[in-house]
């Protein structure tokens, strides 16, 4: 149940892990041993990246961005997808799918057992490409707060989770984090966000900073692992205060967190903290 997909906190984690190992590495070449990612990954990739070096690695919403001399490679990590770095000579497992191999005899490796993830070209400016132009504010940069959710969200009847998880209004905010800010700002995930007012709206994207900025340095605590076999990083599981804890106390008042679906995914909350 704790183990939802990739999120914000986890994909920043993945970068900051790897960033070390690929800034400014040259790229041998792309080895494929499965293209049927969620979209299929084109042969012509391979010849698009193969000796170029790696000019910068940052993150947009949930995507990896690894900007090379004459493009950028966009990477997705799905449900299930991890990365690691690792001698280019270790032998693959049955997931691991796609290596970058680079010029220090390394590689960085996808492993992704249900092949959801993706792995895209994008031509300059990537922000162009039709997975990122689209994307809402990143939900840690000075210019989101509370105004831009209230503004945003008047008139809408849909409730204030599937509110905030719109990536055309917030960019990464995925289910795990958005029912712990939600506990924090003690707000009902199922509220209408039409009916919620600024006051309340700027406790929630302090909620937001604050959760995401927590997780985020929680998962730092076990970057070493991305040059190591398992290639794990580390989960804001031990401060988690509704998400995966129905019918547990809620540690605010020692009210059951309740758990419902909204929008198909499972939401938990606290029905006496959150109004």
């Amino acid at each position: 149940m704790l183990r939802d997909m990739p999120e914000l906190p986890e994909v920043e984690t993945s970068l900051r892990g790897i960033a070390p190992h690929l800034a400014n590495r040259r790229i041998l070449k792309l080895a494929a041993r499965e293209r049927r990612l969620r979209w299929p990954v084109p042969t012509t990739l391979d010849a698009a990246v193969a000796g170029q070096r790696v000019t910068a690695l940052r993150r947009r919403a949930k995507y990896l961005l690894l900007e090379l001399e004459q493009g950028s490679l966009i990477l997705h990590l799905g449900m299930s997808g991890s990365l690691r770095v690792l001698p280019a000579s270790t032998p693959p497992g049955p997931h691991d799918h796609i290596d970058l191999v680079l010029d220090d005899g390394h590689c960085l490796r996808l492993r992704d057992p249900r092949r959801f993830g993706s792995l895209h070209w994008a031509q300059p400016p990537v922000e162009s490409h039709p997975l990122l132009r689209h994307l809402g504010p990143e939900p840690l940069s000075p210019g989101f707060n509370g105004a831009h959710l209230y503004r945003l969200s008047r008139g809408r009847r849909a409730s204030v989770k599937a509110f905030i998880m719109d990536s055309h209004i917030l960019a990464g905010i995925g289910n795990i984090y958005a029912s712990e800010a939600l506990h924090r700002a003690g707000i009902h995930p199922h509220r209408p966000a039409g009916r919620i007012a600024l006051p309340r709206y700027e406790r929630l994207a302090a909620a937001i900073k604050s959760v995401l900025s927590a997780a985020i340095a929680e998962g730092g605590t076990s970057l070493r692992n991305f040059v190591q076999e398992d290639g794990n990083p580390g989960y804001f599981t031990r401060a988690l205060r509704v998400y995966g804890r129905a019918g547990l106390p809620c540690l605010g008042c020692g009210a059951p967190v309740r758990q419902r679906r909204i929008g198909q995914r499972s939401s938990f909350y606290c029905p006496r903290c959150q109004r």
